[in-house]
């Protein structure tokens, strides 16, 4: 499991109790790899505590803010597992939908969640919404929820996210780019119970519009080709 964390240590010592109850369930083998992106409210102290307690927590704590994308990015190469969950570490996510998601693994390369009711601000539902439409317009390539963090996705689905800013909220369409099978799954958002959102209209909206315009580019860029004979020696 790999969770960036950016200043939520309220929310931390919530989540883990979430998070552990499911792993104890679940009865496989687990690590969770919480990222620690430069946050100044002591996250990184909170998770050296829950590591004290739980071996299977690990801290990886960057210099500096760096973003969603380098977050989600460090924290899966450092991950051992052959299964990897994300999930952001503001309790907004469920951790009880995780066995869900790895069921709905089974035949896929990836399961990305659906937020099918949003508790969040008005305007926040509406750019979400207005964003979602435009990106499947651009790319031609419809998800209910792109910009979701709560995903399942096996080792191998990697190599298909460029480590770039921003690669984050495109992670389906770039999967199926590479010809991984994707899937989507309907989950839990809950109203965010500590501290307010970092991402806001303001803050995300223009680097979106070029972020959009990367990931056409490399839509209409793909190399195709069809093999019609070929030799084995």
């Amino acid at each position: 499991m790999v969770l960036p964390v950016y200043e939520e240590a309220d929310s931390l010592p919530a989540l883990w109790q979430e998070l552990a109850a499911t792993l104890d369930r679940l009865g496989r083998p687990a690590e969770v790899i919480f990222v620690d992106d430069g946050s100044g409210d002591g996250s990184a102290e909170v998770i050296r505590g829950l590591a004290k307690h739980d071996p299977r927590v690990r801290l990886v704590r960057l210099e500096a803010n760096a973003g969603l994308s380098a977050a989600l990015f460090v924290g899966c190469r450092a991950a051992r597992g052959a299964v990897i969950v994300t999930l952001d570490s503001d309790l907004q996510s469920d951790p009880a939908d995780i066995p869900m998601l790895l069921d709905r693994l089974e035949g896929a390369d990836a399961v990305v969640g659906w937020r099918t009711v949003r508790h969040d601000s008005w305007l926040k539902r509406v750019s979400s919404r207005i964003a979602n439409g435009v990106r499947d317009r651009v790319t031609g390539d419809r998800v209910r929820d792109s910009a979701c963090s709560f995903r399942v996705l096996r080792r191998e689905c990697l190599g298909a996210i460029p480590p770039f800013d921003g690669m984050h909220r495109f992670v389906p369409t770039l999967l199926r780019m590479a010809g991984h099978t994707v899937v989507e799954a309907p989950v839990q958002h809950r109203p965010r119970r500590y501290g307010r959102s970092k991402f806001g209209v303001r803050n995300r909206l223009g680097r979106a519009l070029r972020d959009l315009l990367v990931v056409r580019w490399m839509l209409r860029r793909r190399i195709r080709y069809r093999i019609v004979e070929g030799s084995e020696r």
